[in-house]
């Protein structure tokens, strides 16, 4: 049975119209993204079946290009809808915390570092610089490493906060295997960098771990 065969007010996309897209499952807005399916499966069905074979909607949204063809119904238009839809996503969050604060909204920080960070391969750094208002200025990538680590240096974040007048700082990195926890060097690094920050009248809000499925904020562990 196909789609516009069922019930409608159980065919996806007269659910959110009908609802809103908060009411769909992942496996419903998927389809509803896919718009048909393949010879014996409805866009659902496929829908279901992606989220089987990558585990999550994250990940299948952020699949590199040469994995995510390997599985029946995807091909190069696939991967480049999804990766438009991702960065869609970014900049709508960049946008919504460049209209507020971030110290006041911590948590859409956390989920813009997530939506960032959360599904990269190797250990990625970013930074993102605030004005005297918390307000982001920009969101830049520091470093970008192996599967175990990146190298980022104190005098380097120093001299980019100052070109961009930035006021504050949140520094990200996240964790390719999976653990939340800061590490040693983590903690080491922090304390560093916020010692310099403070010599030139910067101020270090916070620093993020993340992962796909959480973000652990230092500030909240008194770690900064």
């Amino acid at each position: 049975m196909s789609i516009k065969d069922w019930p409608e007010g159980e065919r996806p996309r007269e659910k959110l119209s009908a609802l809103g897209a908060g009411a769909l499952s992942d496996a419903e807005l998927l389809a509803v993204l896919l718009r048909t399916g393949i010879k014996g499966m409805s866009a659902v069905d496929l829908a279901r079946y992606l989220l089987n074979e990558f585990g999550s909607l994250g990940r299948l949204m952020s699949a590199p290009e040469r994995e995510l063809v390997r599985h029946k119904g995807m091909g190069q238009a696939s991967f480049t809808q999804f990766a438009v839809v991702r960065e869609i996503g970014r900049r709508v969050l960049a946008e919504e915390l460049r209209e507020g604060e971030l110290l006041s909204d911590p948590q859409a920080a956390a989920a813009f570092l997530r939506l960032q960070l959360g599904h990269e391969r190797v250990e990625v750094s970013l930074a993102l610089l605030l004005n005297s208002r918390n307000r982001l200025i920009d969101c830049v990538e520091l470093a970008r490493g192996t599967v175990a680590e990146n190298a980022v240096y104190v005098r380097e974040v120093v001299k980019l906060a100052l070109d961009r007048h930035a006021a504050a700082l949140i520094l990200a990195h996240n964790h390719p295997g999976g653990s939340p926890e800061p590490s040693g060097a983590d903690i080491a690094f922090t304390g560093r960098l916020k010692q310099a920050l403070e010599l030139v009248d910067v101020r270090l809000l916070d620093h993020f771990v993340i992962t796909a499925q959480r973000a652990v904020s230092f500030a909240e562990r008194g770690l900064v």
